[in-house]
C-alpha cells in the first residue's frame, strides 16, 4: 500500500491531491502511525511523512493528515512562536492563494478579519489579478502570498501592489521556490513550453527561478526584509522532527 501511495503522489497534481485529502486522512495516518515526526499545524505525529515532489520526490516531507509541506510547517512555527499573530486582537489579514491546510484554521480564528483573494481559487472571497489588487491603500496588517510570485508575469509589480495595500507597521510572508546555488534570479521570456519551464524553473507553470537576491526584489519596492533562519532557532532534534527544509530562509517583509 505504501508503494502505491508513493507512486500516486509522484503523478497526482497538488490541486487534485488536496481534493482527495479527505480520503487520504482516513487511512494514511493509520499506515504511518508512530512518533518520529510531527506536524505543528495539525499537531499530529507519525512514523514518517509521505514523499512529495514534482520532478524529483523528496522523502519524508508531506503530512499524511493535512498535507502540509516544509514551507507550511515553517510559516506556522514562525507565526506561533515568533509573532503575535494568534493573540493580537483585530488583525486585518489578506491571504492570496490561500493554502488548504491554513484556510479553515485562519477562517475560524477569532482575532482575524480574514479576507482571501486569488485569480481562480474556489477558496477566494475575491477574484482578481495580483498585478492590480482592487483594494484600497494601507488596509492590511498581515499579508500572505506564498508560491505565487514565481508564476506571475511581473513579480515586482505584484510586490508593489502587496506593499500598497499593507498598513504601515504591517508584515507579509511571501514564500517562493528559491535556488540557493544561484546568486541572481533567473528569467527568460523565451522559455514558454511546460517542458522547458520545468527544466529551467523547476515546474511547468513557473516563469522564473528566484536566487539569493530574492529579498532584494522585496526591498526594491519598499519592504524592509528580516531573514528568519529556523536552523538557528530550533534545536536539531526539533528541526528534524518537523522535517523542515535545510537552508530555507523565511523572509518577513515589513512596511515601515
Amino acid at each position: 500500500m505504501k508503494k502505491i501511495i508513493k507512486l500516486l503522489l509522484k503523478y497526482i497534481p497538488r490541486p487534485l491531491l488536496i481534493r482527495l485529502s479527505y480520503i487520504f486522512r482516513i487511512f494514511t495516518p493509520l499506515l504511518y502511525k508512530g512518533n518520529k515526526v510531527e506536524c505543528p499545524v495539525c499537531e499530529k505525529h507519525f512514523s514518517k511523512f509521505l514523499p512529495y515532489g514534482y520532478v524529483t520526490q523528496r522523502e519524508n516531507v508531506l503530512c499524511p493528515y493535512d498535507l502540509t509541506l516544509e514551507r507550511h510547517r515553517l510559516m506556522w512555527y514562525y507565526l506561533k512562536n515568533e509573532s503575535d499573530f494568534f493573540i493580537r486582537p483585530e488583525i486585518d489579514v489578506l491571504h492570496i492563494a490561500p493554502e488548504q491546510c491554513f484556510y479553515k484554521l485562519f477562517r475560524n480564528q477569532k482575532n482575524l478579519n480574514y479576507l482571501t483573494g486569488d485569480l481562480e481559487s474556489p477558496l477566494a472571497d475575491l477574484h482578481f489579478d495580483l498585478h492590480n489588487i482592487p483594494l484600497e491603500d494601507n488596509k492590511f496588517d498581515v499579508i500572505f502570498c506564498n508560491h505565487v510570485l514565481e508564476h506571475v508575469e511581473d513579480a515586482k509589480k505584484c510586490m508593489s501592489e502587496l506593499f500598497r495595500v499593507m498598513k504601515p507597521g504591517g508584515f507579509g510572508i511571501f514564500q517562493v521556490p528559491q535556488d540557493f546555488s544561484r546568486d541572481t534570479t533567473y528569467e527568460d521570456p523565451n522559455i514558454v513550453t511546460p517542458e522547458e519551464r520545468e527544466k529551467h524553473f523547476w515546474q511547468y507553470d513557473h516563469v522564473r527561478l528566484f536566487g539569493l537576491d530574492y529579498p532584494d526584489w522585496l526591498r526594491s519596492v519598499g519592504f524592509n526584509v528580516v531573514e528568519y533562519n529556523p536552523e538557528k532557532k530550533l534545536d536539531s532534534d526539533q528541526f528534524e522532527r518537523y522535517r523542515l527544509m535545510k537552508n530555507e530562509i523565511l523572509y518577513i517583509a515589513y512596511k515601515n
